[in-house]
C-alpha cells in the first residue's frame, strides 16, 4: 500500500480546521456573540487558503521531480 504524501495530508489536516472553525463562527453568531464571528471567519480563510497553497507546493514541486 502506497503512503499518502505528507503535503496531501497536512492540507487535508488544514482543511478539517478550516471547516471546524466556520462551524464555530456559526455558533457564535447563532448565540450572539457577533463580535467574534468576524475574526473566526478570517482564521478559517487563513486555514482553508494554507491548504490550497499546500495543494500547490506539493504539485509544483512533483513536477519538478
Amino acid at each position: 500500500m502506497k503512503q499518502t504524501p505528507l503535503f496531501v495530508t497536512l492540507s487535508a489536516g488544514l482543511a478539517v480546521i478550516g471547516t471546524a472553525l466556520v462551524a464555530f463562527a456559526l455558533q457564535l453568531q447563532a448565540e450572539g456573540y457577533e463580535q467574534y464571528v468576524q475574526d473566526v471567519g478570517y482564521l478559517a480563510g487563513t486555514a482553508y487558503f494554507t491548504a490550497i497553497m499546500t495543494l500547490v507546493t506539493w504539485v509544483r514541486a512533483r513536477r519538478l521531480d
